[in-house]
């Protein structure tokens, strides 16, 4: 269930948040020299194959609630009717916790509840926990993790999100979490229903280092960026959506108004990047091609004809000044109808839907589907079916061990159920009241109700806006649209911790790829960087993960 305000935070609006994502992991890269152990090499790779069935949880889906649109092709499953508030399912009927107090670290985007508000109080009454936040600015999170993963003196319970798992902190996860298989691997898992009921590609997710360590937020495999449209403007102004990246192109100069300060789009590199089928940045990145042999994207033309179509794009005047300077907030330029297309996490169809709802009632947007270089289908590539993980110090009581996993399973119920209501909105008349059948969270749900509890532990993708139900039918079906295209790549699935050797290895081109697409580098300069990646151990690194793939398996 979808909260009015979000209590998940994307990786977009966490990149957003930050002036420069990479810039704050490496700040934190000096203090996690000592994370990884002596051991550090021996956690190297991944785990999977009949190495990592026997670490899984057994799988038991939950028959509580039934979608009205079954996931298919990698989305979510859609929920589109108002929920019966009165006729919620209990996916928990005892309480599993027995009030052992124990502390969690967490990232946080807002100003954090105050310790003992009656969010965090009636939690821990329901599900008998009893639970300390430390809290941590998440558009800082990465510095804290680093800092926290390299002391002595962890918490009891560590949140991490995937965009955090580099450089040195994979081995870091290895070395100072436990090993949860004895609790959850096969039929162990029965204990917590909930947890049972995650995919098994997300708890494959969760081996770290040969072992069951994390407790995995699920992702749905199908694209979760979307280019939006201002529809409500299309429409009254003629236009028909673009139907390939020359169209789009061709569109957004006529429509590009500079002298009435409106511009045709923002950046659109993630959008281009699966326009032209490259490949993903990172460990999910690797594939073996039709050749037989193992491929990056900086081994594609189609990694340099993304670049040259983002160049025609700025080139042409039609991005918004801010967007090239990368100022400001690109959703409100789209609101205030100053930007006319732009790439944001599919939450913002809901989000800038509600947020314009009374303001600009004639406000309306709409989503491309992502086109192929001629038009036609594109390759695209699934996204890893985890994001977001929650680990247990090594250490950690029996008694610490088993509460945590009770909060987990709480947190991950399904949708429809008194727990998933608890904690996507807290307690009725405190936190939200019920409007024609729909709750809305008031001030105080808005300030307290946020992104905590949820980040433990998630059920099974799913996409609920009991506000707007027709924006969850869109998103689920152009999620399915665009999962019919879906391809894996040879290590879809599998959390693999390089060699730290190649820790910043591809570091330089994130700057890169923005300056070339904005004019200030050449195309020879992009060849070069290529070449320096491959010289400098890129080919090496290839070789590693050939022989990973040859011991484990393929992703695909």
């Amino acid at each position: 269930m979808t909260p009015n305000s979000p209590s998940t935070p994307s990786r977009r609006s966490f990149l957003a948040s930050t002036a420069v994502a990479a810039a704050a992991v490496a700040g934190g890269m000096p203090l996690l020299a000592a994370c990884g152990g002596s051991d550090t090499k021996d956690r190297e790779g991944a785990t999977s194959g009949k190495n990592a069935q026997k670490m899984l949880p057994a799988f038991t889906a939950s028959q509580l609630v039934q979608p009205d649109i079954p996931a298919k092709n990698g989305s979510p499953a859609g929920y589109t009717q108002k929920v019966d508030l009165s006729a919620l399912k209990t996916s928990v009927p005892q309480k599993l916790g027995t009030g052992t107090p124990f502390k969690i670290m967490s990232p946080f985007w807002g100003s954090p509840p105050k310790p003992g508000c009656a969010y965090y109080t009636q939690l821990d009454k329901i599900a008998g926990t009893r639970i300390t936040w430390q809290n941590q600015d998440g558009t800082k999170y990465g510095d804290k993790l680093g800092a926290v993963l390299a002391s002595s003196s962890i918490p009891d319970m560590v949140v991490v999100p995937s965009w955090e798992l580099t450089g040195k902190i994979p081995s870091a996860v290895s070395a100072k979490f436990m090993d949860l298989g004895p609790y959850l691997a096969g039929d162990k898992v029965k204990k917590y229903p909930n947890l049972a009921a995650i995919p098994s590609d997300a708890w494959r997710m969760s081996i770290f280092g040969g072992a069951l360590r994390g407790l995995p937020m699920p992702a749905a495999s199908a694209p979760g960026n979307a280019p939006f449209y201002r529809k409500d403007i299309f429409d009254k102004k003629g236009w028909q959506p673009p139907t390939s990246p020359d169209e789009l192109l061709s569109w957004a100069k006529e429509a590009n108004n500079p002298k009435a300060k409106v511009y045709a789009c923002g950046d659109l590199w993630w959008i281009a990047q699966g326009m032209f089928s490259v490949l993903p940045a990172g460990t999910l990145g690797w594939i073996i091609g039709d050749n037989g042999k193992l491929t990056c994207r900086y081994d594609q033309p189609e990694y340099l004809e993304a670049l040259e179509w983002m160049r025609k794009l700025f080139d042409a005047g039609v991005v918004h000044p801010d967007e090239k300077a990368r100022t400001g907030d690109s959703g409100q330029r789209f609101t205030a109808g100053q930007m006319l297309v732009y790439q944001g996490n599919l939450a913002d169809w809901w989000g800038k839907t509600a947020e314009q709802a009374k303001s600009n009632p004639d406000f309306e947007m709409g989503a491309l589907d992502i086109f192929g270089p001629d038009g036609g289908k594109p390759v695209l590539y699934a996204q890893q079916p985890a994001t977001i993980w929650s680990f247990i110090r090594k250490g950690a009581s029996k008694e610490v061990i088993e509460n945590a996993l009770a909060a987990a399973n709480f947190s991950a119920a399904p949708y429809g159920t008194k727990e998933r209501m608890l904690v996507d909105y807290g307690v009725e008349g405190t936190h939200y009241t019920v409007k024609d059948g729909v709750p809305v969270k008031n001030d105080r749900g808005n300030s307290e109700v946020l992104n905590a509890w949820a980040m433990l532990a998630q059920p099974a993708p799913f996409t609920a806006h009991p506000d707007l139900p027709d924006i969850a039918r869109k998103q689920v079906e152009w999620q399915q649209r665009q999962g019919a295209n879906l391809k894996k790549t040879s290590t879809f699935g599998m959390n693999i911790i390089e060699p730290s050797r190649y820790a910043n290895l591809a570091t330089p081109f994130e700057q890169l790829e923005l300056d070339y697409a904005r004019g200030h580098k050449s195309l020879s300069d992009v060849q070069q960087a290529i070449s320096t990646w491959k010289s400098s151990g890129g080919d090496k690194l290839r070789d590693w993960y050939k022989k990973l793939l040859d011991e484990n398996g393929s992703g695909n």
